[in-house]
This record gives C-alpha cells, structure tokens and sequence, in this order.
C-alpha cells in the first residue's frame, strides 16, 4: 500500500506541472491578441499577421497539444493507480474478517471516516436524483475513501471515467449512515454530477 501511494504522490505531482504547463502556455496564447488554438495566423491576402508573433503561436500550440495528450495519458494512470490502492485495501480488509460478520455501523464508522461535505446541491441534478442532501458528509466516493483521499482531483478523476456508470457512496447523516448510487452524466446544469463537495479539515 506504502509504495502505491508513493507511486500516487509522484503522479498527482506530475499532474501539477503538466497543468501549470499548460495554464502558462494558455497565457502565452492570451497575450497574443487573445488568440486560441484555432483562429488563423495569414491575413486574408495569406500573408503571416503582423499584429501577432507567428512562430511563438505555433510553438505554444504545438506544445499544448503534446502536454494535453500526456495530461489525458496521466489522468488515466492516475484512474488505475486509484483503482490498484482501492483493490490492495479490500484484500487486506478481506484477510481479517468478512465484511459480513461486521455489519454494526459503530464498526463501519471506526474503518471509514469523512473527508468531503456536500456543500450544494443542485435541483433535478444527478446529484439530487440519487437522494443525497446538503450537508451529507461522503466516506465513500467509489473507489476513494479517507484512507487514499488527496484533494478534490481524485474525485475528479474517479467522475470523468465514471460517466454514464453508477457509482456507490456511503453517506453519513446525523448519525445514520446510507449507500446510494450515484451516475454521473450531463444533464441541464454544469458538472456532471450538479453538487458541490469540500474537504473536511482533520481535526
């Protein structure tokens, strides 16, 4: 578990620069009369723009390009390391006693901890669907937990390739505890999942 996590720090560190790469090369299009990833570098006669530094366009382009595809390729390590941590704490889980045998929530509750808030949720949202309430604190959100929780990117992560599939939460309530079952999906309103989740400090 020590050396997945490891591995997770390394990523999600990775997965910083590339974005800040990429924040500053979106800056560096900006300067350039707001120019984006698409609009043409000739004038109408098909000369290169004189209102515009050509070769710094094409260079900060191309370079977005190669840096958006390592971002896409990182995301998806990053999905499958999540997945590794998740899979390698079951088995430990499963090598005490079966899940079964330990159904008191009191129990449930010392293994799992909250670590998100619902701080918004939107009406007719997936979220809302679901049933989950503001208020609601998350000790299950798929695959992350407070065991493997980093900041809100890994719930990012576990959305984006969770679209159009169920996901299961364990909410706790006052002092009851649900599973539900989430899917996110485009619907009316932004997000994919029409809710607004913040980190519990640790105390």
């Amino acid at each position: 578990m020590a050396a997945s996590m490891d591995d997770m720090k390394k990523l999600m560190k990775k997965r910083d620069e590339i974005e800040s790469e990429i924040r500053a090369l979106h800056e560096v299009l900006d300067s350039q009369k707001g120019i984006g990833m698409n609009e043409p570098l000739v004038d109408l006669e098909g000369y290169p723009r004189a209102d515009i530094d050509v070769y710094t366009v094409r260079h900060a382009r191309h370079t977005l390009i190669c840096l958006q595809n390592d971002h896409k390729a990182l995301m998806k390590e990053i999905e499958e390391e999540l997945y590794k941590i998740h899979a390698e704490a079951r088995q430990k889980k499963g090598a005490g006693s079966s899940e079964e045998t330990t159904t008191p929530e009191e129990e449930t509750r010392a293994r799992l901890s909250p670590f998100l808030i619902l701080d918004k949720v939107d009406e007719d949202s997936p979220a809302h669907t679901c049933g989950v309430c503001v208020n609601d604190k998350v000790l299950k959100f798929g695959s992350v937990s407070s065991h493997n929780f980093q900041n809100l990117q890994n719930i990012a992560t576990v959305v984006q390739h969770s679209k159009d599939k169920p996901l299961s939460l364990r909410i706790l309530r006052g002092d009851k505890e649900f599973n539900l079952s989430l899917t996110p999906r485009t619907w009316s309103g932004r997000g994919l999942l029409g809710c607004s989740l913040l980190p519990i400090k640790k105390t």
